[in-house]
């Protein structure tokens, strides 16, 4: 078998000395020798020197490798035919063991399938060891309630987060070393440098099971600011750092409060005429045996700058002329930031970018009172221009109402906007076109024109109405709620009505043509334009009118409004509404039933339907009067996104042309609030006190906002 083994060591082209071979061949001593069988020892091996000569002389090697061509088409040289009468060999093992079966028994039949065991092999059913497993624990924390950090511990321990349960105990251990961690951090944090905290495990004494993961905090002496310095290029003016950076020496090193301090410098220097101003990394170096701390901070003041002008980039929506009708500053204005943010503000209400940004660029030109002008660099890229959006509402009194609308808000830039309009409701159906410029020449001021057709069928009447009409107004917006705002216009009506003429004492159907000059004013003084807490409004509607229906009748519809807003506490506001209206020159009856007044619904007196209050014809409809009043009050209880308002409204409606403050119906219900970020989800349930036959008993309202 050592013959073999040389085959093949050969055919691997290795070459060993003879020791080795002896020692493969299983001999301990000498080559050529075996140790006795009876000596429990092998004998010393004598030391030689290695054999350095090859078994197979090197000029022997090459001639018996065969002769390679680079002909890749010659032919294969021809194999050996093999002996069929000699026996097959033995598969071994390089030591010479046979290993396998042999092809004999390869050949031989397999046993029948009846002689094999087919009793399946028993499984063991998997566990699952966390289920099965599981050590209860206790967090015990020392040292940290003296300085007032207990309750922020708990509320970032990886302990605490366990609530108090763990696989096995390495877990506790983990958590335990990454609470003494925390502990640190949170010590070194408020200043004291020289904190230690030492986490461990306690086992509860017999028969008691489970641990107690203990973190002892010693805080160490408290670190103060020894020495301030701030490096600075000067200001204008020379205090502008000092006087805003709130950090005082002897204070304590607490992490928060150095933030805030650097946090506010970083602020006020770009609202204060420089808008590339840097604040660096700060350093403080500690006096271990004093306790102090030397605190230093770099600030790159940059050049104190003034507006100039704006610059775009990108796939342009407005160009710069527009853009400046929407910036609150003038050239030469001091940079502020604030006004840069209202700028981009402003962009992106117009809801034509997908991304727009706006950043301050360098001039190099000199700018008023030794600045330098900068300009606004606007990065534009525009967005979709259309909008399709939708409306539902549902109340009591009027039934189902939706409405579906299709804006295009640039179609005539700059923001000439086309915006068409259907309702589809119980009580109306119409349709309208609008085209509407925003921002016309001054900010926030939009000219609208407005060409719409709509039939209604309300209890008081019927009516075929066109309506073409054109205002301007200056409006509060969500980023700019302003105190005064005003509209003015011209409307012009056609509408064919029928309603009860007694002279007559049945109804009658009439075609009115009506010009009106619509105009209002309101002084907002509230928090919140869509969801107020505290504050007042007052509102003033003036519109002078002439009626032509066989003749000339001029008149004038006026309307005031004054609500009012207090909290009680944080979660509770309570909210108040008065609303009065009269009209003048015109008889009740000459009046077009939908320009009269009538009260009764969700944006009125709530607990009755729409219009459902006021004098009546003797059909039992309202007939509407010329004037009126209404009152409400609710309490608006939030709790989270939630809120609950109960209320109690009141009002009536007179045929005299002042209000009379007699025969005041009150309604009382409450209400749930949904409150998302573009303003409270409404649903009022409310229900007529000293109800009448025929008035309704519940009244549901459904809407967007508070009532009032």
């Amino acid at each position: 078998m050592r013959v073999n083994l040389l085959f093949l060591l050969l055919a691997g082209g290795l070459l060993l000395p003879a020791t080795a071979l002896a020692q493969i061949g299983g001999s301990a001593g000498k080559p050529g020798q075996s140790a006795p069988a009876d000596d429990p020892k092998p004998a010393p091996e004598t030391p030689t020197e290695p054999d350095t000569t090859t078994i197979v002389p090197d000029d022997e090697f090459e001639k018996s490798l065969p002769p390679l061509t680079d002909d890749m088409n010659a032919p294969l040289e021809p194999m050996v035919p093999l002996d069929p009468a000699a026996p097959p060999a033995a598969d071994v093992d390089l030591l010479g063991e046979e290993t396998g079966p042999s092809e004999t028994e390869l050949a031989a039949p397999l046993p029948p399938i009846t002689e094999f065991d087919t009793t399946p092999v028993a499984e063991v059913a998997p566990t699952n060891d966390e289920a099965t497993v599981e050590i209860r624990y206790a967090t015990r924390v020392t040292g940290l309630d003296t300085i007032g950090l207990d309750d922020q511990f708990n509320d970032l321990s990886a302990l605490e987060d366990g609530d108090g349960v763990a696989a096995n105990a390495a877990i506790i251990g983990a958590r335990a070393r990454e609470d003494e961690a925390l502990a640190v951090r949170l010590m070194k944090s408020l200043g004291y440098y020289d904190a230690t905290a030492v986490a461990s495990i306690e086992q509860a004494p017999p028969p008691a099971t489970g641990v107690t993961a203990v973190i002892a905090a010693v805080p160490g002496p408290l670190y103060k600011i020894g020495s301030i310095k701030i490096e600075a290029d000067a200001t204008v003016p020379p205090n502008l750092i000092a006087d805003n950076f709130a950090l005082r020496v002897g204070e304590p090193i607490d992490a928060i409060r150095v933030q805030a301090a650097e946090a506010a410098v970083s602020l006020v220097l770009p609202q204060t005429g420089y808008p590339f101003a840097e604040v660096g990394q700060r350093d403080i170096l500690l006096d271990e045996a004093k306790q102090t701390g030397e605190y230093l901070l770099p600030v790159t003041v940059g050049p104190r700058a003034s507006f100039r002008g704006i610059q775009t980039e990108g796939t342009k929506v407005f160009e710069p002329d527009h853009i400046n009708v929407l910036t609150r500053f003038k050239q030469g204005d001091l940079y502020d930031t604030r006004k840069v943010d209202d700028l981009r503000d402003a962009l992106i209400a117009t809801s034509l970018f997908s991304t727009v940004t706006v950043e301050p660029v360098k001039t190099g030109e000199a700018g008023p009172d030794g600045t330098e002008y900068v300009d606004l660099m606007v990065r534009q890229m525009a967005g979709p221009p259309r909008t399709l959006a939708g409306e539902v509402g549902f109340s009591t009194g009027q039934g189902f109402r939706a409405e579906v609308s299709w804006t295009h808000r640039n179609l005539f830039p700059d923001e000439g906007a086309l915006i068409a309009t259907g309702i589809l409701g119980t009580q109306e159906q119409g349709a309208s076109a609008t085209f509407r410029r925003s921002n016309a020449r001054q900010r926030d001021r939009t000219f609208q024109i407005v060409a719409s057709a709509l039939r209604s069928d309300v209890e008081a009447f019927t009516g075929l109405t066109g309506t073409l009409s054109a205002r301007v107004s200056y409006d509060s917006t969500p980023i700019w709620q302003k105190p005064l705002t005003y509209s003015y216009g011209i409307e012009l009506v056609g509408t064919s009505e029928d309603g009860f003429d007694f002279t007559r004492n049945a109804r009658r159907r009439n075609l009115y043509f009506i010009g009106a000059l619509p105009l209002f004013a309101g002084w907002d003084k509230s928090d919140d334009l869509l969801n107020p807490t505290r504050g007042f409004r007052v509102k003033l509607n003036v519109s002078p009118e002439a009626s032509v229906r066989g003749g000339t009748r001029p008149y004038a519809r006026v309307m005031t409004e004054g609500t009012i807003y207090y909290p009680v506490t944080d979660a509770i506001v309570i909210g108040g509404r008065a609303r009065f209206g009269t009209i003048q020159g015109i008889e009740r009856n000459e009046l077009a039933p939908s320009r009269r007044y009538y009260a009764g619904g969700g944006g009125s007196v709530r607990g009755f339907g729409y219009q459902e209050l006021g004098p009546r014809a003797p059909d039992g409809k309202p007939v509407g009067g010329r004037s009126f009043n209404e009152f409400a009050i609710e309490a608006r209880y939030r709790f989270g996104n939630l809120g609950i308002v109960p209320f109690i409204d009141a009002g009536q409606v007179y045929e005299e042309t002042l209000p009379q403050f007699s025969r005041i119906r009150f309604g009382a219900g409450i209400g749930g609030r949904i409150y998302t970020n573009f303003g409270p989800l409404r649903l009022d349930v409310a229900t007529p006190i000293g109800r009448k036959p025929g008035e309704s008993k519940v009244a549901l309202y459904i809407s967007i906002g508070q009532a009032f």
